[in-house]
């Protein structure tokens, strides 16, 4: 048989296969072929919606189910066996692993990024292939893994048995995360881009240092009911029974996992502040969900509960860290062990792209100054200055520039579907009332049909709250149309939504 005849897939077949499994590796657990671990990016050209080719790697070799060791780039043997290593090379750098092989079935050409061979690049032949055990010699060495810290970076993370496992850029933040801890660092902040499974992430760093006993007791603080609520019926519900939610001021220490909103267990007053009510030692780790939101700021809530709990291992979760003159997530948690960019996840295809269209009012552009002693409709007189997008609908409300806006949005959804999921997030309650109000007249055909094509979904206003799960399932019909202040402006996962 002429081996230059042999397609790659032959060639993985009858030599680079049996070279992988005579080293040691065990092919149900450790290897895997034909990876794919991006989606392909979403590509729109007018109506016209396609994916690019997502990034597949012929082999990822594994010491355990969480720890991705080594890729392997095949080639047919009309190639030369160096031909796909840049290729591999920029698969290893996405996926952080550390050994890289190109081969076209007559040898290997190996790439040890962690240089403890002293040797970077050196050609190998087929029966010379690493053991598992000799490249996680190597990989120990390179991350400064002793003996005292392979149970705990070597724990597995929770799988129901379904195909839901984390994602290439996931599990770099879980190891990363993990390593950091055992090696003694207490302040550790993760920025994943929103919508790439921020919580899901957090849950298997918990579990696998729940499950390590490395971390014992564990606190989860988020500053919206709806987080608190959606992780632990989602993301969080393995931990079953030894999980509470900190809720009517009570303090009960029997559990391990604890779920709460800041202001739960903080006040102005002293008795209010019911953290107290445990110990400064009883927590060991403590997770800040969308740590942005003040937790850094010297005299938040969350710094106070972050203060008191000064001993306990503290990870920030955020999206966009803030960095201010008065707020610094750096400042606090250090530098991000870990960045998953908004740009990275659009190229993945994690991420849906989007389009800007953008409008431009008159009054936005050039202000409004009232004529002089001119009344609102309520009779009193509005102060003479001019007034600028800071003011509308703040301090002052033009009931025709929010006519307009919502006739701008039902002219977009009419050029391409009135049943497109739509989300317009407005200043305040009020205003996302007012915004409601000018929608429904703008759609009365569709809401005479259905009164709920437009909804205001707020948080204090019950009725809109109870259609969120509706407005985010993708078989939920109504309601088509959002206005919101603040309550879905984070963690609410509305993969159907299409309009901003």
């Amino acid at each position: 048989m002429d081996k230059k005849t042999l397609s790659e897939r032959d060639i993985c077949t009858k030599y680079i296969t049996p070279a992988i499994y005579q080293a040691g590796w065990d092919i149900y657990t450790q290897v895997r072929e034909e990876v794919t671990f991006t989606n392909g990016r979403v590509i729109v050209q007018g109506l016209q919606v396609s994916r690019g080719r997502p990034k597949r790697a012929d082999y990822i070799l594994y010491y355990k189910p969480n720890i991705p060791i080594a890729v392997i780039e095949a080639k047919r043997n009309t190639y030369g066996v160096g031909d796909g290593m840049q290729q591999a090379l920029s698969y290893a750098e996405m996926m952080d692993v550390p050994f890289v092989y190109s081969s076209n079935g007559d040898a290997f050409l190996q790439h040890d990024r962690t240089q403890t061979s002293g040797v970077l690049e050196q050609e190998i032949p087929l029966h010379a292939f690493p053991s598992p055990e000799d490249l996680w010699k190597s990989y120990c060495a390179w991350k400064n893994i002793d003996d005292t810290k392979v149970q705990i970076v070597t724990q597995d993370y929770y799988t129901d048995g379904s195909q839901k496992t984390p994602r290439y850029y996931q599990l770099i933040a879980i190891n990363r995360t993990i390593e950091a801890i055992t090696k003694g660092q207490d302040r550790i902040l993760l920025v994943m881009a929103t919508g790439t499974g921020k919580t899901f992430t957090a849950f298997q760093i918990i579990w696998r240092l729940w499950k390590s006993r490395m971390k014992k007791r564990i606190l989860f603080l988020a500053d919206r009911n709806i987080l608190i609520d959606q992780t632990k019926t989602n993301d969080f519900k393995p931990f079953g029974s030894a999980m509470t939610k900190i809720q009517k001021r009570q303090a009960d220490k029997s559990y391990e996992i604890y779920l709460s909103l800041y202001q739960a267990v903080t006040g102005t007053e002293e008795e209010k502040n019911i953290y107290k009510q445990f110990s400064p030692d009883f927590f060991d780790l403590i997770v800040v969900d969308e740590c942005h939101r003040g937790s850094a700021a010297e005299d938040s809530a969350w710094h106070e509960i972050l203060e008191y709990f000064s001993s306990a291992t503290h990870i920030g979760l955020t999206a966009t860290p803030k960095e201010t003159k008065y707020v610094s997530n750096i400042h606090y948690f250090g530098e991000p062990v870990y960045t998953y960019s908004l740009k990275q996840g659009i190229e993945d295809g994690f991420l849906a792209p989007y389009k800007v269209v953008r409008i431009d009012l008159d009054k936005d552009l050039t202000g409004w100054r009232p004529e002089k002693q001119k009344l609102d409709k309520y009779g009193k007189e509005i102060e003479d200055r001019i007034y600028n997008q800071k003011d509308f609908d703040r301090d002052l409300v033009l009931d025709q520039r929010t006519q307009l806006v919502a006739k701008k949005v039902t002219e977009y959804l009419n050029a391409t579907d009135r049943f497109d999921k739509t989300i317009v997030f407005c200043e305040n309650i009020d205003h996302a009332e007012r915004m409601r109000q000018a929608l429904v007249n703008e759609n009365g055909d569709l809401v005479a049909q259905n009164s709920k094509y437009v909804m205001r979904i707020t948080g204090d206003n019950p009725e809109g709250k109870a259609e969120l799960d509706n407005f985010i399932l993708p078989e939920g019909r109504y309601p088509v149309i959002a206005t919101t202040s603040r309550l879905m402006s984070t963690g609410v996962d509305a993969q159907t939504c299409k309009l901003i």
